[in-house]
């Protein structure tokens, strides 16, 4: 027997009907959500699905103590890690965070290029240290890491620390770099860095109020992920065009200007 619809009134099978595709457009929004890893550039950059929108999350968190930044530090509120020349023309503005896999496939790829641009003069970097990875997978290795590199930075070896750490990252997964013990042996491999100041520096997380402080300007700078790369204001990460010979042709050309 068929069913008698009522004047005005959607019959059961009719109702059933749109609340099919009601839902079928509910999943086809949460499927646009979803944010692939952007290949940056031609020289080797693998994709890695999934982690801007993994490091688009939390925050780390778990610091305590002041916000006592590390020599030398400059930038809004003093929470950036200068490299380069102070009067530089073209500033590249670098939002990383140590245990972030795209953060180290971006290093490998640009580290040469970023080096010889800063050394000869044409490129100032400004390092932000963030904690997202900590708030999404959990631990504290992203803030340990980059309290070390502020430790660094103190000693005058925050760049040589620095590319270590991505040279030796461990998996996202594993939070190696939440023990001092990894973190000391990794400052063997910079000359001059493994002092007792140093040390003392990374076991009391002398700096880990100022990364919580730069953590959280990360959160408030509305930013998707990291890393970041800005230059003159412009999201370079976000270009699938970028490659370190664009960037070094970028750079010259805004030396020129």
């Amino acid at each position: 027997m068929s069913e008698k619809k009522p004047e005005g009134k959607p019959t059961a099978r009719e109702r059933l009907a749109a609340q099919r595709a009601k839902q079928r457009t509910a999943d086809k929004r949460r499927r646009g959500l979803i944010v692939g890893a952007t290949v940056l550039g031609v020289l080797g950059l693998a994709a890695v699905a999934g982690v801007v929108a993994a490091n688009a999350g939390r925050s780390g968190g778990g610091a305590s103590g002041p916000a006592a930044a590390p020599s030398g530090a400059g930038g809004e509120d003093g929470l950036a890690i200068p490299v380069g020349k102070e009067d530089a023309r073209a500033t590249l503005t670098v939002w990383e965070d140590f245990r972030c896999p795209a953060c180290r496939s971006f290093e490998d790829a640009y580290r040469s290029t970023i080096h010889e641009l800063t050394d000869s003069g044409q490129l100032k970097v400004e390092y932000h240290l963030v904690t997202i990875i900590d708030g999404n997978m959990g631990g504290s290795g992203s803030r340990k890491a980059a309290n070390a590199a502020a430790c660094a930075q103190d000693a005058g070896r925050f760049v040589e620390y620095h590319d270590v750490l991505y040279r030796n990252q461990p998996p996202e997964s594993d939070d190696a770099f939440a023990r001092d013990s990894e973190l000391l042996e990794l400052a063997g491999k910079v000359d001059g860095l493994d002092t007792e100041t140093f040390r003392t520096c990374v076991k009391d997380g002398a700096r880990e109020g100022w990364v919580a402080k730069s953590d959280e300007a990360f959160q408030k700078g509305g930013f998707s992920g990291t890393p970041t790369v800005l230059l003159g204001g412009t999201n370079i990460y976000a270009d699938r065009s970028m490659s370190p010979a664009k960037l070094k042709q970028m750079v010259q050309a805004m030396n020129k200007a």
